[in-house]
């Protein structure tokens, strides 16, 4: 039988694009979000067999939804072979608002606790089989803080260390962490920053690199690697320096909370 991919946030961006990625390369499809109709046109478009695939709606924010889908994927599909917790969200946050206090909430449960959500129900089982791969979608935003991103840059953060203490924890077990970090990628989670994105890459050319990354088992990249070198140099410049490199950027786009 065909490998297994279980991509979460696949509605869209990157998780699309790592999907079509691993169908072209035999695999079959466990795909999930809240927007399930919008994956089903997507298939449909590209033509992907439904013997290949399966779609499941749920929200990562929602740990019981999670557990239910990790079941039925489990009972249909069958073990995954490899678990990609995608889905996030991004907004800027203002904490002298205080509704906005609401939506760095919503960021932090979306983008961190939807992670573990994802990972945790299918822990066991691939420890158990003593194979399968878990790879959290980081970014370069969680290596320093950027004004008027602090929910976005803090959730991010959250992932990367999330994801090296259970890469550590789970490293007897045969089942592989793999934390991917990409840069600015070309997304709708993009397309409303009103800044400079560097070394702005496709979604396409992305998936294609992330999906070379997490087979050859690498537990650590960022992508694209200019990018790389970028995080690098961001975490060892000094704080004056660093908050002079970056006073008066714009700030991320603020959700219209009613």
């Amino acid at each position: 039988m065909a490998p297994l991919v279980l991509i979460t946030g696949a509605s869209s961006g990157i998780g699309q694009a790592m999907a079509l990625s691993y169908s072209r390369l035999g695999y079959r499809l466990a795909l999930v979000a809240r927007r399930s109709q919008i994956i089903q046109s997507w298939l449909d478009d590209h033509a992907i067999s439904p013997d290949n695939y399966a779609i499941y709606s749920a929200d990562v924010a929602d740990a019981q939804q999670m557990t239910s889908m990790a079941q039925a994927c489990m009972t249909q599909q069958g073990l995954p072979d490899v678990v990609i917790a995608n889905a996030g969200i991004s907004m800027g946050v203002d904490t002298s608002v205080p509704d906005d206090l609401a939506v760095m909430a919503r960021i932090l449960m979306t983008n961190v606790m939807g992670v573990a959500a994802t990972f945790g129900p299918f822990i066991a089982p691939m420890v158990a089989r003593g194979s399968g791969t878990l790879v959290g979608i980081g970014s370069v935003a969680g290596i320093r803080g950027l004004p008027g991103h602090g929910g976005y840059c803090a959730s991010k953060a959250a992932v990367i260390s999330y994801c090296e203490s259970l890469r550590g924890e789970l490293r007897p077990s045969g089942v592989k962490v793999v934390t991917l970090c990409p840069g600015y990628i070309a997304t709708p989670l993009t397309q409303n920053n009103q800044y400079a994105m560097p070394f702005l890459m496709q979604a396409d050319v992305f998936a294609n690199q992330a999906v070379q990354a997490i087979g050859a088992g690498i537990s650590y990249r960022v992508i694209p690697w200019q990018m790389g070198v970028v995080a690098k140099l961001l975490r060892i410049l000094p704080n004056p320096l660093f908050d002079r490199l970056f006073a008066g950027r714009p700030r991320k786009p603020r959700a219209m909370v009613s």
